[in-house]
């Protein structure tokens, strides 16, 4: 009988797999539209009916100067010809979708319905999921994008489709959450416009246009995952040496015939003097790299962050750091005798090291194409008013971000005890972290101070992913493989702790992360990015060179951390200082498991971060009909046909493992699912 049903399943998945599949079989079109002149990209208008906003995306493993590129940078027009990645100059393997980059925009209004279905078509057989970073994701939990905590990668040679609704309005971004991809190109602008009357801000500017999103972020030279290996496993840097803006810049320097030197263009911005722009910055970087952003010439008038306004600050410069965004206004004042600028992109911390900088071109209508100066140390180098300082305390000419004054209604969130309280301590310890430091053949102490790794840990815990995603596969994660610093069995300060490092709160809970860097080892810092919240950033503050959870617990028993009462600023990412806290609020009203982590790419990709379980299992929402499952797959003798699902195996009453007949069909239809 088991036999018999045995053959039935094969038959059905295979059936099934081939019905699935062979809409994409012969699948060959290249056309990949940029979505540059998507129908969604619009003026939103108050009482407008809503649209649905469709795309298809198409991931491979892409060249930056590529054959598409023919004769750039010897002839710039040909720099923008189709599927031509110009970046810096510098040649080397991308990812893309739709072969650009950044990839293709979203821009929709409040309201709007977004439906992108992605198409991996990356070589060696490469998963992959996309996060709408920014997006609370409300009622669309499983659309949120990340690999084995929301939901299974996307199989290379499949397709999956996300859909939700665009009901958190501002300027997001979205990216790869899968590996490093991100790092290596795949992210891209998420615009998200409202219509004049809910538009806190529309009466200073005249104009919000497609062409002032600024996308910045470190690059470099090489594949992301050679770097990440030669620095993990050997003595490798993990410096960037290179910037890009909007995924362009100057750098690479080439030789014509007769001796001439070329580039490859940077970045353009044009304005008419006279009138008010509304800029939205996204800061992509991928490692521990603040950006400095600064137009010569020319202040900035700063009205929200991360999609959420606050009353207007002018300032001469701000740092942006990984995950963040944000808008201001740019007054063209400089209307006598038009010229161009230079937008300064200046990276800090380990950015500065290799003098990562960048410029782009604030170009006035009516301008001569004039030369401008180059970039160096010297003209980079910026002062006057700064916001968002990096490592630093707040003074007169530098705002941390507490000062912003929120637009929003206070709630309760500033002012009620909180139902939850969490320190979370991070720093890089000096431990054997025996994925890069076996302690049996290669310990800490017995190799060379330069090829010695520290693990960044939170609360000296290196956090896991778990071998299926908790939110749509719940009972499929064994609940001995969860940890957190109160329910840990080891003593984690003298050996490698590593598990799927959870928290669980309550629906409704208000909730309070008191974020600190230690800054014991390095002078780095750790830009934090929440999934499907907006908190309330109450305090923040640098204590000294260094701090730790002992000193900043007691200083909040004194009563030393200051909290704000009202008005504090929304957000979803926030750096925390080196030897300092930051402070943030929110309520735990979005059933779910949510992803809290470091945005350096390296840092999250080693364990860096902690998920939030917000509910029980019966309050979180079904997942969608024909949601791809995914698990550990193992062989054993004992089981039917040799192999056992950690998520597909069911027990008889004698105690032997079988395949039940849905778990077998997963076996065969997963990838098909994604289709």
């Amino acid at each position: 009988m088991n036999s018999l049903r045995l053959s039935i399943a094969i038959l059905i998945a295979t059936t099934t797999c081939l019905s699935l599949s062979s809409a994409y079989a012969d699948e060959t079109d290249y056309e990949l539209p940029d979505y540059k002149d998507h129908p969604c990209i619009r003026a939103c208008e108050d009482g407008a009916p809503s649209r649905l906003c469709k795309y298809t995306w198409v991931l491979e493993n892409y060249y930056i100067l590529s054959k598409a590129c023919h004769e750039c940078p010897f002839n710039l027009s040909h720099c923008y010809l189709r599927h031509c990645v110009p970046g810096d100059g510098v040649s080397r393997g991308i990812k893309t979708a739709n072969r650009i980059m950044p990839g293709p925009p979203v821009e929709v209004c409040e309201g709007d319905t977004v439906e992108v279905t992605v198409d991996n078509r990356m070589e060696v057989s490469e998963g992959t999921s996309i996060h709408w970073h920014g997006l609370t994701q409300r009622h669309s939990q499983f659309m949120d994008g990340v690999a084995m905590v929301t939901q299974c990668p996307i199989p290379a040679h499949s397709r999956f489709t996300y859909r939700f609704k665009a009901d958190n309005p501002g300027t997001h971004f979205w990216h790869a959450h899968a590996g490093v991809q991100r790092a290596d190109g795949l992210y891209g602008p998420f615009i998200i416009r409202r219509p004049p009357g809910r538009e806190p801000h529309y009466h200073l500017y005249d104009y919000d246009l497609s062409e002032h999103v600024v996308v910045v972020t470190d690059w470099l030279a090489e594949m992301t995952v050679n770097r990440f290996a030669a620095h993990h496993h050997d003595d490798g840097d993990n410096k960037p040496e290179l910037m890009l803006i909007n995924g362009m810049g100057k750098y690479q320097e080439f030789k014509g015939d007769n001796g001439t030197s070329y580039f490859t263009p940077r970045a353009t911005f044009t304005v008419k003097g006279g009138k008010k722009y509304r800029f939205r910055v996204i800061s992509s970087a991928i490692m521990n790299c603040p950006i400095q952003i600064s137009i010569e010439g020319h202040t900035m008038t700063v009205i929200a962050s991360d999609g959420n306004s606050f009353e207007p600050i002018v300032v001469d410069t701000f740092n942006i750091f990984a995950g963040e965004r944000f808008d201001f206004v740019l007054y063209a004042d400089k209307m006598e005798t038009p010229r161009n600028y230079l937008i300064k992109v200046r990276g800090l911390a380990d950015c500065n090291v290799k003098a990562a900088n960048q410029t782009a071109i604030l170009k006035y209508e009516g301008a001569p194409d004039a030369l401008l100066p180059e970039a160096t140390p010297s003209n980079m180098s910026l002062t006057g008013l700064l916001l968002n300082p990096w490592n630093a305390k707040g003074t007169a000419t530098q705002i941390e971000l507490t000062r912003m004054v929120n637009t929003e209604p206070d709630d309760d969130t500033l002012t009620a005890e909180p139902n939850k309280k969490f320190y979370l301590a991070m720093d890089f310890n000096k431990i054997d972290n025996s994925r890069f430091n076996n302690p049996s053949y290669y310990p800490l102490s017995s190799v060379v101070k330069k090829k010695q790794l520290f693990s960044p840990q939170i609360n000296h815990i290196t956090s896991l992913l778990p071998a299926s995603p908790p939110l749509s596969q719940y009972d499929d994660v064994p609940k001995d493989k969860y940890c957190n610093a109160e329910t840990v069995q080891k003593h984690c300060e003298l050996e490698w702790c590593a598990c799927v490092h959870m928290y669980q709160v309550s629906l409704d809970d208000l909730v309070e992360l008191v974020l600190i860097d230690e800054g014991v080892t390095f002078d780095a810092n750790h830009p934090m990015h929440l999934h499907g919240y907006k908190f309330r950033v109450v305090g923040i503050d640098r204590v000294n060179t260094s701090t730790s959870l002992a000193e900043i617990k007691a200083m909040d028993k004194r009563g030393e951390l200051k909290r704000i009462k009202t008005k504090a600023p929304l957000k979803d990412s926030v750096t925390v200082p080196d030897g300092g806290y930051t402070i943030v609020r929110f309520k735990a009203d979005n059933p779910g498991i949510w992803f809290l982590h470091c945005h350096i790419e390296f840092h999250v990709e080693i364990g860096m971060g902690l998920l939030f379980q917000v509910g029980t299992k019966e309050q979180f929402p079904k997942p969608p009909r024909n949601f791809p499952t995914c698990g550990n797959w193992l062989y054993d003798d004992d089981a039917a046909g040799g192999v056992t699902s950690q998520g597909n195996v069911t027990r008889n009453s004698g105690g032997s493992r079988t395949f039940s007949l849905f778990g077998f069909i997963v076996i065969f239809t997963s990838k098909c699912l994604f289709n």
